[in-house]
């Protein structure tokens, strides 16, 4: 876990705690249904952790899921997250893709625009 803060123009950094991925048992999202960056991270003890923001929250949870396939390969639960922003292949995930996932967004409008003013014969 990091500390953010700013001084003047310079920003600091100071790490305050560091955990394990192979202690980690859960992330817990707390509501997958609304808009909210807070959620849990399971380990000998609870921690209450805010992220910056709901997509950042995301993004951090897909993360640590890539990391744990890739060197762990251990049942990491992640619960009260939805489903279709926490998998990569979905094409509303937005990990540093987000301008590909709009451009999909306006294809797909303009497509039903079009088709939606075209006379039927």
């Amino acid at each position: 876990m990091v500390k953010h803060w700013r001084v003047d123009r310079e920003e600091k950094y100071e790490i305050v705690e560091k955990w394990f991925l192979k202690d980690l048992d859960m992330i817990d999202g707390k509501e997958a249904d609304t808009d909210n960056p807070y959620f849990d991270m399971h380990f000998h003890k609870v921690y209450n952790l805010e992220a910056f923001s709901c997509a950042s929250k995301y993004t951090f949870a897909r993360t640590l899921n890539k990391l744990n396939a890739m060197y762990l390969k251990k049942d990491l639960k992640i619960v009260n997250f939805d489903d279709t922003y926490l998998n990569e292949d979905s094409i509303w995930s937005s990990s540093s893709r987000d301008c590909l996932v709009l451009m999909r967004v306006c294809f797909y409008a303009s497509n039903l625009l079009c088709l939606s003013l075209c006379p039927l014969s």
